[in-house]
């Protein structure tokens, strides 16, 4: 593959593919439910692990 086949690549599908991995990452966060693994998440640099 040389450099204008990539760069076309990258201009076209790769926005394309970045931009659906982006609004997933979105949805993910904003999910049904998510609310407490992100506050456990959160709570968690603040406690202090006896191990």
């Amino acid at each position: 593959m040389n450099y204008e086949a990539l760069r076309h690549f990258a201009d076209s599908w790769g926005l394309v593919l970045m931009s659906i991995i982006f609004l997933v990452l979105i949805g993910w966060t904003f999910r049904k439910g998510a609310r407490a693994d992100l506050e456990r998440a959160a709570r968690s640099i603040l406690e202090e692990d006896d191990g």
